[in-house]
């Protein structure tokens, strides 16, 4: 039940923000239109000011860890998640949504939404079926080469990678936290004096970017956990797997019922406040929608995370892995529409 109530809470606060509408993913990549970047940066602030206040308060109650990096042995630790985000990107610009709002895109009626959520599945089926298991493989062969070269005295010793940006600058994580939360401030600011917002926006984005990170304050104290939602649409293809190669079911089915409820709390939302759910109509295609719906799942399984996994919930972290995948999706989807005109 819990799952379920924090599920419903996140994805009343994706609709009540605005975020979740394709017009306001399509036009912040394009530099048209700053509502997302505002929802989202007040989000991601509030939610590592909130991380960082209940670790200190309680850390044995939250011990939340650190994103992992994400390789598919390339050439860095963190090729998974540049390569990754890039693919998340360019599917987000495609179809106007992401893992997170496609969601509430599904609850409100959102026509491309449907498509980008099928693609999204058939995404989930191929990553867990064929993507997944090569990454597995190259990662395997790669410690396995790193391992015959050390045994052999040919190669050197790897070092462990930190995880967090104020390990990686040698310094406080209180510093790192403070800097952060002074350029979204900074950024959130100036956008909202110097721009405005379109007909989307039924609310603030700040007051949505707040309605966000209260959804991620009632996951913590609910679940001890942050949210995300890319990792059901791999939980659908173990099941889709388990069933057609007729193996044990997998266990597993929280994330299922954490996106159900985001469905259903952006659903009641609309209904008891119908504004919420008028939606700025913007070009998306059935192939496009579908087509980047099927890229931002593989792509964001390939980095571990999406824009709540890693935007919202990594960042608050202050995990490198998370920057370098948002970095990484914002930049391929800001040339993605660049080059779209």
């Amino acid at each position: 039940m819990n799952t379920l109530v924090t599920g419903a809470a996140f994805g009343a606060a994706l609709t009540a923000s605005g975020v979740y509408q394709p017009s306001v993913i399509v036009s912040q990549l394009k530099f048209e239109n700053w509502h997302m970047i505002q929802a989202f940066l007040t989000a991601a602030a509030s939610s590592a000011a909130l991380v960082h206040l209940l670790q200190t308060l309680s850390p044995t109650t939250f011990p939340l860890p650190p994103r992992s990096y994400s390789s598919i042995s390339l050439f860095s630790r963190y090729d998974g998640n540049l390569f990754g985000g890039i693919l998340l990107g360019t599917g987000m610009m495609l179809s106007g949504a992401c893992p997170g709002t496609v969601l509430a895109q599904i609850g409100t009626g959102v026509r491309s939404g449907f498509y980008a959520l099928e693609g999204g599945i058939i995404g989930g089926i191929v990553f867990t079926g064929f993507v997944g298991p090569w990454i597995a493989k190259r990662n395997a062969a790669a410690k396995a080469a790193e391992a015959a070269a050390k045994a052999s005295g040919k190669g050197e010793e790897s070092k462990e990678l930190t995880k967090t940006v104020y390990e990686n600058l040698g310094v406080s994580r209180s510093s790192v936290l403070v800097a952060f939360e002074a350029i979204c401030a900074s950024v959130v600011v100036s956008t909202a004096l110097w721009t405005s917002v379109g007909p989307e926006a039924k609310m603030s984005p700040v007051v949505g970017g707040l309605c966000i990170a209260g959804a991620q304050l009632l996951s913590l104290l609910l679940r001890k956990n942050l949210v995300g939602t890319s990792t059901s649409f791999e939980e659908v293809g173990d099941w889709f797997w388990g069933i057609f190669k007729g193996k044990t079911l997998p266990q597993r089915y929280n994330n299922l019922l954490f996106v159900s409820g985001c469905v259903l709390g952006a659903k009641l939302l609309t209904v008891a406040y119908p504004a919420l759910g008028q939606v700025t109509e913007v070009a998306v295609s059935p192939v496009a929608a579908g087509l980047g719906g099927f890229l931002m799942i593989i792509g964001s399984r390939m980095a571990g995370g999406c824009t709540s996994g890693h935007g919202i919930s990594g960042i608050s972290l202050l995990s490198t892995s998370s920057f370098l995948t948002i970095g990484a999706a914002f930049g391929a989807g800001a040339l993605l529409g660049l080059l779209r005109g």
